[in-house]
């Protein structure tokens, strides 16, 4: 999944659906530019809650933004991590 640097120093995933910006939420990724965290949104999808009720609580959200937040959350488990000892 490649980021796209927008003029405004904001990157872009999954067409736009994902955005980080460093004036944003403290930089968390965000639903297209808007308050919205994905974290809150797979938060939700975590403790049970449907799609519909998301998109009912959040109407200003369409369904292929929840579908983009799974997948931005796949794409950073598919990654690579090292652990290490923190002193």
């Amino acid at each position: 999944m490649n980021a796209v640097i927008d003029h405004d120093a904001s990157l872009k995933y999954l067409d736009g659906r994902i955005t980080v910006h460093p004036d944003i939420c403290n930089g968390h990724p965000t639903i297209r530019g808007m308050r919205i965290t994905a974290e809150t949104v797979l938060g939700f999808l975590s403790v049970g809650e449907s799609p519909d009720e998301i998109l009912r609580q959040y109407p200003s959200l369409e369904p292929a933004d929840i579908d983009a937040c799974l997948r931005f959350a796949a794409h950073l488990m598919a990654r690579r991590y090292r652990l290490r000892d923190v002193a």
